[in-house]
């Protein structure tokens, strides 16, 4: 039997994300009462309007969010981002790090390798934006590129290492996207999952001009 497991977090009105990035806003288009005078007696419908930056909930990393010449979210083929086969790396334990040691003997190729650091478990905390969070290293996302991943996501505040001593640098994100690997951040729940076995969707809509976007991101398993 096939279960469905949703492994991306919800978006609410004014929920912080990343710290520093505003959070949504959600109010309505049209209420239904506005709706009134529209249709026929009895008939109403409800329009949302949504306004907020890219990078919000779980979303997912085209190259265009890092290169100027990167193809963007219309440029994205459902085939690295939908039915992939799935693989969960988990941090090592007591580190902070993923580096090319811990994905060095998993076979990656072809598949979504997602990142399993539990760092979930402060969402929507204080805790959640320390820049002391899990992360993945510049070497640890070169081992992946030449090992062939398909898609990589983790369930940090992000996959790069954004402590005081990095600098800046964006290593996992430069390397990945270079080589036309999307990036999925902000994932939840990976310990639902198990290691191998299961397949991964992670689908932006298509939109010309952007190169993030929120995902519905879950597996199939079984």
């Amino acid at each position: 039997m096939t279960q469905l497991v949703d492994v991306s977090h919800q978006i609410t009105s004014g929920m912080v994300t990343y710290p520093g990035l505003p959070g949504p806003e959600i109010d309505d288009h049209m209420s239904f009462e506005e709706s009134h005078g529209t249709y026929a007696a009895g008939t109403e419908f409800t329009i949302a309007r949504i306004t907020m930056v890219a990078n919000t909930g779980t979303y997912l990393d085209t190259p265009g969010h890092r290169y100027r010449d990167g193809a963007d979210l219309a440029d994205l083929e459902l085939e690295k981002v939908a039915g992939l086969p799935g693989v969960v790396v988990d941090l090592p334990e007591g580190a902070r790090e993923i580096g090319p040691d811990t994905v060095r003997d998993i076979d990656v190729a072809g598949r979504a390798v997602l990142l399993r650091t539990g760092w979930d478990r402060h969402w929507r905390t204080e805790r959640y934006g320390d820049p002391e969070h899990p992360f993945l290293s510049g070497e640890g996302a070169k081992a992946l590129v030449e090992a062939g991943a398909a898609l990589v996501g983790i369930d940090s505040v992000n996959i790069d290492d954004t402590s005081p001593g990095a600098e800046g640098a964006r290593p996992a994100h430069s390397v990945l996207l270079a080589a036309g690997i999307p990036v999925v951040e902000h994932l939840c729940l990976l310990d639902r999952l198990p290691e191998t076995g299961f397949t991964f969707f992670a689908v932006p809509v298509k939109v010309r001009g952007m190169a993030t976007f929120p995902v519905r991101a879950f597996a199939m398993v079984g």
